[in-house]
């Protein structure tokens, strides 16, 4: 869940720092304000392609890493 939280904490960050409004945002990126009032707030079971849709319009991506520790 943590993750969830900070990648929702860094996209408001990220809108913010356009001065985008959620509805202005949510209006530019093609996803409902819902979607994005959610996704903001780290709900675990967001949409990955409305995630992609917010991600492409930020010019952002989520890389994959692989944990070595186990």
């Amino acid at each position: 869940m943590m993750k969830q939280i900070i990648i929702g904490i860094q996209i408001k960050n990220m809108r913010k720092s356009l001065s985008l409004s959620q509805i202005e945002f949510a209006k530019r990126t093609g996803v409902g304000l819902r979607f994005l009032r959610e996704l903001e707030r780290g709900k675990p079971t967001v949409r990955l392609d409305k995630l992609n849709q917010v991600l492409d319009f930020l010019g952002v991506h989520i890389e994959l890493v692989k944990n070595e520790t186990k």
